[in-house]
């Protein structure tokens, strides 16, 4: 297989641990990616998590980029909702005025928080629908001057500096088909969150980019990349006994309880239910979690059912030392 790896780093925050340790580990990560040869380092926009640390990528892409040499760095994603376009633009075009051609800027529907978040972002201006995504998407392209501005638009009233004549690459992220069709209507690079999305709607949503696609000033083809979740361990039981403290996580979240990561003795300890366990079961199944030619298998099978150009991987564990061993064994 010669597919690109690539890595989305979350921050993760581990209980007991502060922000500026977060922070650091995901530098390490980043580095040592670097150092491997991977493709891309990406971080996420998420806002109010406890376990999160990863809350202005434009900032950590800046550490990122200057901590590393070669691998090109950026957001997976930026969630334009958020955001105006023209600040967006500002903030890209000043890291690739700063670190050349390295930078990519994902960007998503979605607001990576909860309607009180966000509001507080915009200023309780409130946030953008479902259908204002496309017009931002414009918005940014045209600041970029990678389009033309529509006529009576921002674009054409308001100029990007940096930004323009200064683009990164630039990528729509998606979970669903929505963003999947657009991107292919839009002639943009596309990738998928396989790694919360998971199950059989993955494959479909590649199959719907590549029909829906047009040629643009961006691509003349279809390219895409596919997010899995991934864990080396000796065995499949240590790796999911090393994956527990995320999907512990994971669940206090969806439960209204977020939180930090917790330690591995603390998720070890947790009184797991019938239901707990089944959804972590069902979790594993759908990402790359297990021995090296498990997650390598697994990779593998992802990239045959999508027909993904490239693969970026989200290490997990406990620590940075597991997330570490994960990026070190997949180089090979």
């Amino acid at each position: 297989m010669t597919v690109p790896l690539s890595v989305l780093d979350l921050a993760s925050v581990r209980d007991g641990s502060s922000h500026a340790e977060a922070v650091a580990d995901t530098l390490t990560v980043a580095r040592e990616a670097d150092r491997l040869g991977y493709r891309r380092f990406w971080v996420a926009e998420h806002h109010g998590m406890p376990g999160v640390a990863s809350s202005s990528p434009p900032v950590l892409i800046g550490a990122i980029a200057a901590a590393t040499e070669r691998i090109r760095v950026g957001s997976g994603g930026v969630m334009l909702p958020n955001h105006s376009s023209l600040v967006v633009a500002e903030q890209f075009g000043t890291l690739v005025a700063l670190y050349g051609d390295r930078i990519d800027l994902g960007l998503g529907r979605a607001a990576g928080t909860d309607p009180l978040v966000s509001s507080a972002i915009r200023r309780n201006v409130g946030i953008e629908t479902v259908d204002d995504f496309p017009q931002q998407v414009i918005e940014v392209l045209a600041y970029f001057g990678t389009i033309p501005p529509l006529e009576g638009g921002q674009g054409s009233r308001i100029m990007a500096i940096p930004g323009m004549g200064d683009s990164p690459e630039l990528w729509l992220l998606g979970s669903s088909d929505f963003s999947a069709r657009l991107a292919g209507m839009m002639g943009l690079p596309f990738a998928f969150a396989h790694h919360f999305a998971g199950g059989d709607a993955t494959p479909l949503a590649f199959e719907i980019y590549r029909d829906a696609f047009r040629p643009s000033v961006v691509l003349d083809r279809p390219h895409s990349m596919v997010a899995v979740t991934a864990l080396v361990a000796d065995s499949a039981d240590e790796a999911r006994r090393l994956a527990l403290p995320q999907a512990l996580q994971m669940i206090r979240l969806r439960s209204g309880r977020p939180a930090r990561v917790p330690s591995l003795a603390d998720a070890l300890a947790h009184p797991w239910t019938d239901a707990e366990n089944a959804f972590v079961d069902q979790r594993l199944a759908h990402q790359a979690i297990g021995t090296l030619e498990h997650v390598r298998r697994r990779i593998e099978a992802l990239v045959a059912s999508t027909l993904a150009d490239e693969v970026i991987v989200v290490p997990q564990g406990p620590g940075v030392d597991e997330r570490l061993r994960t990026v070190r064994e997949l180089a090979r």
